[in-house]
């Protein structure tokens, strides 16, 4: 825990005589009054000075006192002068500056007429602490409770108005809610914070205290899930795109549908052309949870025949169960057109590590071949760390040919990955020739394949 505290210096406020007109209309006798600035809950001494039409003191006179309490005016102990013409009455004052209001009235005689005086008693502010106290630190996807007190220097509890901001790196403050410090001088805010968030609260200052603002107080959003180490010597890959939207629901929670018309415009002229093997009628859109290197639960999606989505579904959640990652589940077009591919551009996406499915384009390498990808029915997963030995050389990166990963990275059919992708029909088909590929089996045919792509590797 963390603790965040601010204090304002008081300011004393002296409140000097303020002469008030008689409520008799004939001119001459004055009454003032004055006091000093108190804390609540403090004393102060509130002096009278009545004197006649001259000037003169006038002595032995009974000046009654009242106060305002509640907004009706509630009698005090009258007082009487002294041969200087002034007397005085201690008066306790409270928080409400509405009720630390006194009034004098002087009844007049026949030598001197009657005459009124009112004082506001100006409240010495004491001095307030304000504090928030929260973890530094929340999983993703938990909540985590912020915990504001107010009070004074003293420890007496304050009940107020509290604001409560939040930023994002390198962003302005923002204010999240506002809270109302109980007598307890107490409030509690429950926040789910989803990225790195620094955190204050900003209390105005009252008629009878100090307010302040708390340092920054900030609160590290966690990854639920383990990271992925890779070996120093790993090339990162040359392509990088933005981390997905956060995972949707609970566990891998896959949701298939047909094609959005927002989807399918962005699809067309791109991984899909006049001339596919398929249209829109035969495919599906996956859209799925998984955990991405960072430990974080993403929601991807991918496009693919309906014969193999399911697969394909069944295949990616047992992945997300058994925390094994990927760098992206992007739609290929999220990539542009290739015109060396004549369709999505998959270098592009191997580049960044993409994995994806339906692509209506030519084999990688081999140009003029249609690859297995256009009828929807392969899936390319991790493409960076899993290489693809094309017409041309391995791509994206050579560097991964000859090294594994337990989670990411896979060089032989008992990888965990490979046999989670086997069991739900999903063929590891070109092994160490193409290592990221993967095809749906139906009753041990991969079906369909292109004629060029049955006697060689085609991706």
């Amino acid at each position: 825990m963390r603790l965040g505290v601010a204090t304002l210096g008081s300011l004393a406020f002296l409140i000097a005589s303020v002469p008030v007109a008689a409520a008799d209309p004939s001119p001459g006798t004055t009454l003032t009054m004055s006091a000093p600035a108190a804390p609540e809950g403090g004393s102060t001494a509130v002096s009278l000075q009545l004197e006649s039409a001259d000037g003169t003191p006038l002595a032995d006179e009974q000046v009654t006192l009242q106060r305002r309490t509640a907004g009706a005016w509630t009698d005090l102990d009258p007082v009487t002068t002294d041969a200087d013409g002034t007397a005085t009455e201690s008066v306790t004052l409270t928080r409400v500056p509405d009720d630390n209001v006194v009034r004098a009235t002087f009844a007049g005689d026949a030598e001197d007429a009657a005459a009124t005086a009112t004082l506001s008693v100006a409240l010495q502010r004491r001095r307030g602490v304000v504090t928030l106290t929260a973890p530094g630190s929340v999983v993703d996807g938990r909540a985590v409770r912020l915990a504001v007190g107010w009070q004074t220097r003293s420890g007496e509890p304050v009940a107020g108005p509290v604001v409560l901001q939040r930023r994002y790196a390198g962003g302005p403050w923002r204010r999240v809610t506002r809270l109302t410090t109980g007598q307890q001088g107490t409030a509690t805010y429950a926040v789910r914070p989803r990225t790195d968030t620094w955190w204050r609260a900003v209390a105005p200052q009252l008629p009878w205290v100090t307010g302040g603002t708390t340092p920054a107080h900030r609160i590290r959003n966690l990854p639920p899930g383990e990271p992925v180490r890779l070996p120093r010597a790993a090339p990162s890959p040359r392509n990088h795109v933005p981390p997905q939207p956060r995972a949707v629901g609970q566990g891998a929670n896959p949701v298939i549908t047909r094609i959005p018309d927002r989807i399918w415009s962005q699809m067309v002229g791109v991984s899909w052309h006049s001339g596919c093997p398929v249209g829109r009628s035969g495919l599906r859109l996956l859209r799925i949870n998984y955990w991405d290197y960072s430990g974080y639960r993403r929601r991807g999606e991918l496009v693919a025949a309906p014969s193999a989505i399911g697969q394909m579904a069944g295949a990616l959640a047992d992945l997300y169960r058994g925390d094994y990652p990927l760098r992206s589940l992007y739609r290929v077009d999220r990539f542009g057109y290739s015109a060396r591919s004549h369709g999505g551009n998959d270098y592009a996406s191997m580049a960044a590590g993409n994995s994806y499915a339906f692509d209506c384009r030519d084999v990688t390498g081999n140009p003029g071949t249609l690859s297995p990808h256009a009828y929807g029915r392969s899936i390319d997963l991790n493409t960076w760390e899993n290489p693809y030995r094309s017409a041309q050389g391995i791509v994206p990166d050579s560097w991964w040919q000859g090294h594994s990963d337990p989670r990411v990275a896979w060089r032989s059919a008992s990888h965990a990955v490979v046999r989670i992708m086997a069991r739900h029909g999903l063929r590891w088909t070109y092994g160490l020739g193409d290592t990221q590929h993967f095809d749906a089996v139906v009753q041990g045919r991969v079906l369909p394949l292109p004629p060029a792509c049955r006697h060689r590797i085609c991706d």
